[in-house]
């Protein structure tokens, strides 16, 4: 009974570090897609450049996508706003990064391989499955987490308060 009590005061906080963490990586990496920052690429265009160079169509379109998604998507995550939807938007963008970038370089990131997207890509759908967490502005601004209304059929699981 006692682990059962204990699970649940604390298990609402994993998604809060979660977030933290894949905000901080993303909007660092975002920042460094427009040129600012230790990931700068150079700008959007040099971005775009690359892209182009992977035989991505309309390469200066999802540039900016990617870029507006890792920094947008990166901050929202760590406010815990649309949480979900940020965190389905970046587990997209490391589904394309893993499949034009790192598949063909193997597993380790040491050689450009998939281990680092691959669990930023997993985060991001735990995330996605697990919701924002406690600390989550959702909750303080709307008093509720953002997401569709559910049918009356479905279970939606609300956050535990103690």
């Amino acid at each position: 009974m006692q682990s059962e009590i204990t699970t649940s005061r604390w298990s609402g906080w994993s998604p809060v570090f979660m977030r933290a963490a894949l905000g901080t990586v993303f909007v660092v990496s975002g920042l460094g897609k427009f040129g600012v920052g230790p990931k700068s690429v150079g700008g959007i265009g040099n971005f775009g450049g690359y892209l182009a160079s992977l035989g991505v169509p309309l390469p200066e379109v999802f540039a900016w996508i990617v870029g507006l998604v890792e920094l947008f998507g990166g901050l929202l995550l760590l406010v815990g706003l649309f949480t979900r939807y940020a965190a389905a938007f970046i587990a997209i963008d490391m589904l394309a990064a893993l499949w034009l970038v790192h598949i063909p370089n193997g597993f380790p990131v040491s050689e450009g391989g998939i281990e680092f997207a691959f669990t930023l890509m997993m985060v991001s759908i735990a995330v996605v499955l697990s919701g924002p967490g406690r600390l989550a502005l959702e909750y303080a601004i709307f008093g509720r987490e953002l997401l569709p209304r559910a049918r009356s059929d479905d279970a939606v699981e609300t956050p535990i308060r103690t």
